[in-house]
């Protein structure tokens, strides 16, 4: 991890480039801006609100209860040039097919990373492994972070925003990028309006273990109480996404391990065996959340600050990590044509770029949950018979998944 800034420096710093959050998507933003930096001699910090190790103290513990990731090839891609995919593959499991099916319909749609001509469909990845490789990256750039730290106030002013932190310290950016999740209420303070709407679900999240190997497959199920995702680990543990109607994940939540284990095997059936063991379980209410506006003069959100997605279709740090790679690319030729960083024709280029991919994958999410969230007569039938046919047509599932795996848009 970076050293955090001295405490000995001025209290007011001026940058190129400010990040407000060092999650996944700031530190994918931070290495992304390597290039620009040396090129550039460009400017950057990272405001992180929890406190985080430096490099020499990061070490990998891995957990049967640590949260994972499902990142597509495209991302992977996307990694590799950034230049941390030989790091980060290390702790990479790669999906090699998709079974996506309905209980109680025989329809079943699969997905082979041979057919589709690619390495793998996508990888499951843990988090802190993905966030530690980013950080020790970051470390070899010439990054100011300040650490724990949050942004108190943003105002606009002549030539980008001034952001005045809890630290004391005062940072003026040229350009201002929103990459906290949307948590600091930073889009609320600026007048930036977010369309919320709740799915009424709720996420349950655990590992859990199984007595067969999985293969490398991954499973979506639906169910009439919502999908079920099981996304493969090492050592015959796979990652459970099982969402709720709102309110009835609380009594699973209060099962005993056995119980609910049980009642997860008569919900997702025997695919891959019986279910041994359950890890710590978490849960997060759904919602489908877009803000009104992802660009302004001097700034730029991005990650769950633009859009948190429903997790049916696994795409939200996918969206943002292409977010991130089309931002920086803005950037470059905006900067190549003698444009501010935080200048709007160069924000509004960045944006056209995002906009038919943002709007496309946010309707492929909200589709599937209300295609199999519905319960009308006959449309569980037309949802069998589609699964089927989308099965035989291989060109057609072929083409879907590249544009899933984020290699097509």
């Amino acid at each position: 991890m970076p050293a955090n800034v001295p405490e000995n420096v001025l209290k007011t710093a001026a940058y190129d480039i400010v990040i407000v959050g060092g999650g996944l998507v700031g530190a994918s933003l931070g290495c992304a801006l390597a290039p620009l930096i040396e090129r550039f001699a460009l400017r950057v910090a990272i405001v992180e609100a929890a406190a985080v190790p430096k490099a020499d103290e990061l070490t990998w513990q891995p957990s049967f209860d640590a949260r994972a990731s499902a990142i597509a090839a495209g991302s992977a891609q996307r990694f590799r040039e950034l230049d941390v995919w030989p790091a980060m593959q290390r702790e990479a499991l790669p999906i090699s097919r998709i079974h996506i099916s309905e209980r109680g319909r025989l329809g079943a749609t699969r997905l082979s990373a041979a057919e589709v001509g690619v390495e793998a469909l996508g990888y499951v990845i843990p988090n802190a492994w993905m966030g530690q490789v980013l950080h020790q990256r970051l470390g070899e750039l010439s990054i100011d972070w300040y650490c724990p730290a949050t942004v108190d106030t943003m105002t606009a002013v002549e030539g980008g925003h001034c952001l005045a932190l809890s630290t004391g310290d005062r940072l003026h950016a040229r350009l201002t990028v929103l990459a906290d999740g949307g948590r600091s209420g930073l889009k609320e303070q600026l007048g930036i309006q977010s369309e919320r709407r709740s799915y009424e679900q709720t996420a349950v999240i655990a590992h859990v273990g199984i007595s067969q190997p999985h293969k490398g497959v991954a499973f979506e199920r639906f169910t009439s109480e919502g999908p079920i995702a099981l996304l493969p680990l090492p050592h015959q543990a796979m990652e459970l996404i099982w969402t709720h109607q709102g309110g009835e994940e609380r009594s699973r939540l209060s099962l005993g391990d056995g119980a609910f284990l049980d009642q997860l095997q008569r919900a997702f059936g025997d695919r891959v065996g019986r279910f041994t063991k359950v890890g710590k379980r978490f849960s997060y209410p759904l919602s489908l959340v877009t803000a009104r506006e992802s660009v302004r003069p001097g700034l730029a959100v991005l990650g769950n600050a633009a859009h948190a997605l429903h997790p049916v279709a696994g795409q939200g740090f996918n969206l943002a990590l292409r977010s991130v790679m089309d931002l920086v690319e803005a950037l470059e030729e905006g900067r190549e044509q003698g444009r501010d960083f935080g200048d709007m024709e160069t924000l509004l280029a960045f944006e056209s770029r995002r906009a038919k991919d943002r709007a496309n994958v946010i309707r492929f999410s909200d589709s599937l949950v209300r295609l199999f969230g519905a319960s009308f007569p006959l449309l569980p039938h037309a949802r069998a018979a589609g699964l089927i046919g989308l099965n035989l047509v291989g060109p057609l599932r072929r083409g879907l998944a590249r544009r899933a795996m984020g290699l097509e848009r």
